[in-house]
């Protein structure tokens, strides 16, 4: 009869025979449950039981060789006692089998199939040695632990300085400290490098941005700074940090650098702000004087270009240019005078006696006040 073995084996271990107790079934117990004396106290386990040794048994059997023994004939007595015996199949070779090799086509799927998407890349290492990067779509590759995978993500990447809220002080060319508040935009472009060079990239990105931020703002204005030349130390915090993170072959390429906010710290705030505005006043008087320069410029060419039209024509007629100067010069001198007109013989001069009266009233009234400090002085 064939052997059957698994969990049918293992009930029938159980119901082969009664359990009992290694020192005697108590007092409701019959005399095979004692020491083999009939009596009944507790037996000795290490004696031969009263029944005797069983069929097979060699020497002194422990109770753990015997459950070893029946699970691997399939229970014990002949099946006797065993309902289950005989009724599932047991787990033999090819079930086995069969079992090791789903695990290993379940190993093989998931340590050599690879679903890339377009924001990733699969760094490969074949026996520790770099062998390859792999681009978006599905990939294989030999099984885990041949080859191992690294996934890195080239999706832009945003820095901001500083890291929490607070102050970040900086020196400038002019000797003045300015607070400064700007971001690093970066991404990776060499996936292999920026897995191998360093071992922690970000913060390699980080280091560079505040390095190569204080050395530009070192050889800058406060003005500069705080004012129109936040563009240009953009530019060159960008190119200088492209420059360094090149030469370390980190595979990073940088894509912006934007100076939030740039103003002085906030104890010296007001008087920054004061000094600000004397600026912007310094600034527009100078604008103003430079608009009154160009009024002036602008009336002295006006006259020059008048005269030499003047001198194109004295040149022509020499005496009626000279008449005619003469006349204008008179009437724009007399126009500003009183005056009498006296005509030919035997017509009645017209004497503007108001003008004559405002003029003697003029001097009266100049030469009043030099007068009282005459009059104080004599009394």
């Amino acid at each position: 009869m064939a052997k059957r073995s698994g969990w049918p084996s293992l009930a029938g271990i159980f119901m082969s025979e009664r359990p009992k107790s290694p020192w005697g079934g108590g007092s409701g117990s019959n005399g095979n449950d004692g020491d083999g004396s009939g009596g009944s106290g507790p037996r000795n386990p290490w004696n031969v039981p009263p029944e005797g040794r069983r069929p097979g048994n060699r020497g002194n059997v422990t109770s753990l060789e015997e459950l070893l023994k029946r699970a691997r004939n399939g229970g014990g007595g002949g099946g006797g006692g065993n309902p289950f015996n005989g009724n599932l199949p047991g787990f033999g070779p090819k079930v086995w089998v069969l079992i090791a090799g789903l695990v290993v086509i379940l190993w093989l799927a998931v340590t050599s199939f690879h679903a890339v998407s377009q924001q990733e890349r699969l760094v490969v290492q074949t026996l520790g040695r770099y062998s390859g990067t792999l681009e978006p779509g599905y990939r294989w590759t030999l099984p885990y632990p041949i080859t191992t995978v690294q996934t890195v993500d080239i999706t832009y990447r945003t820095e901001n300085f500083p890291e929490n809220a607070g102050e970040n002080l900086m020196i400038t060319g002019d000797q003045n400290i300015v607070d400064l508040a700007y971001s690093v935009r970066w991404d990776v472009v060499n996936p292999s490098d920026y897995v191998f060079q360093f071992r922690d990239p970000r913060a390699t990105v980080r280091a560079t941005a505040e390095t190569a931020m204080r050395a530009i703002v070192a050889t800058t204005t406060l003005n500069d700074t705080i004012g129109a030349g936040r563009t240009r130390i953009e530019a060159r915090v960008q190119q200088t940090m492209q420059q360094i993170l090149d030469e370390y072959g980190a595979g990073v390429r940088i894509q912006s650098v934007g100076i939030n906010n740039a103003s002085a710290p906030a104890a010296v705030d007001e008087a920054f702000k004061q000094v600000t505005a004397a600026q912007q006043g310094a600034q527009a008087a100078k604008n103003n004087a430079n608009a009154y320069a160009q009024q002036v410029i602008a009336a002295a060419q006006g006259e020059a270009a008048e005269f030499d039209k003047i001198y194109e024509q004295y040149k022509l007629a020499p005496e009626v240019t000279r008449r005619r100067l003469y006349y204008e010069t008179m009437e724009q001198v007399l126009s500003k005078t009183d005056k009498t007109i006296i005509e030919a013989p035997g017509v009645n001069a017209y004497l503007p006696l108001p003008s004559l009266g405002r003029r003697v009233e003029e001097p009266a009234a100049a030469a009043e006040p030099k007068a009282q400090p005459n009059q104080g002085a004599s009394r």
